[in-house]
């Protein structure tokens, strides 16, 4: 699917050759993971912990101006240091030249506080920059305007403590300790109103990848739902036909769900029992085999149900829309049968 996706994006004048070069090249289960949320919800300590978690390369506006050598970073620091606002498609650019390098495609990427509007979030796909997890962080505004007021920055590893809910216990540490910037009330609710602002745009966006996470509890449960998140795979957006298979105990209500989900979904509804009947009631060749075992009420042989049920399953019908299959199988034997005929519930 990730293939797909940079096909479409990048249309290459040899595709073939792309694609070779895609799976040489490409680690598709490397991480892609955007952590968002308001300021202070504990995005930098979210983002830090997944990419100590998984070896991925973390990237976030910080890093991008002051720890990167690259062919954009000069001209966004110029709007910095004037204390212009960067322009969306300047931060797209050099967001897009960062996760090129070897390092990002190899060990993937978490990119922090990133996207910030609905427009910066359509120049990333765009550019072929899709994420795969999409992790929000939530909280009260009062509980992020306290939480700022204690914030503090270890400019060494840069990680962030608090002085009432995560004071470091290494003494150098508390010593080398910094205020950030732009720390001041009024500051802070500017920035939460225009996060509110933006917010509703790009959850339109990743809506489907998206998963909002309680940031006022502690840190250990939010990384921990934050991890069980990260870690799911999405089901494929490819169209599949569904092969469904219902086991259980006689009256534990096969039938029934079965009809449920073929009346519900479309599928062909098949009880093995019943086939078996129809094939004597009309007298197929088959049929006529089975007949003796039916009136003798003695089971019928595995290699002649397997025989009517996969003329079944090859049907049209079931081959186009999918099937929901009970009664059989009854055992280890059958199910490997099915298995050897290549008739897979998936």
């Amino acid at each position: 699917q990730n293939m797909l996706e940079e096909l479409l994006i990048h249309k290459p004048d040899d595709p073939i050759q792309y694609m070779i070069d895609h799976l040489k090249q490409n680690n598709d289960d490397a991480p892609r993971i955007c952590v968002l949320g308001p300021p202070a919800s504990g995005k930098t300590t979210v983002a830090m912990w997944l990419c100590k978690h998984f070896d991925a390369i973390r990237i976030s506006q910080e890093t991008l101006l002051f720890k990167e050598i690259l062919a954009l970073t000069e001209e966004a620091k110029v709007y910095k240091e004037r204390k212009q606002e960067i322009p969306n498609a300047l931060w797209a650019n050099l967001i897009q030249e960062r996760l090129s390098n070897v390092d990002c495609i190899k060990q993937g990427w978490i990119l922090e506080g990133f996207p910030e509007n609905q427009e910066q979030a359509w120049m990333l796909q765009s550019s072929g920059i899709i994420p795969r997890h999409v992790v929000v962080l939530y909280a009260p505004d009062t509980v992020l305007i306290e939480r700022n007021s204690g914030k503090r920055l270890d400019p060494v590893t840069e990680e962030v403590y608090h002085t009432t809910f995560d004071w470091p216990s290494d003494l150098l540490v508390q010593q080398r300790l910094v205020e950030p910037e732009d720390l001041s009330e009024q500051e802070i609710a500017k920035k939460l109103l225009e996060y509110h602002r933006n917010f509703p745009g790009i959850f339109q966006i990743y809506q489907k990848v998206l998963k909002s996470i309680n940031a006022d509890q502690p840190s250990v449960d939010v990384l921990s739902q934050v991890l069980t998140y990260v870690q799911t795979r999405h089901r494929s957006a490819a169209p599949f036909t569904p092969r469904i298979l219902f086991c259980g105990p006689p009256g534990s209500g096969k039938s029934l769900q079965a009809a449920l989900i073929a009346q519900k979904y479309g599928v062909v509804n098949i009880c093995c029992g019943q086939l078996l009947k129809e094939a004597v009631a009309d007298k197929t060749k088959l049929g006529e085999l089975v007949k003796p075992y039916i009136d003798s009420g003695y089971p019928v042989p595995d290699n002649l149900v397997m025989k009517i049920l996969a003329k079944r399953l090859n049907a049209l019908d079931c081959v186009t829309n999918g099937w929901v299959l009970y009664g059989f199988p009854r055992d280890i034997e059958q199910g490997e049968e099915l298995q050897k005929s290549h008739f897979i519930p998936n």
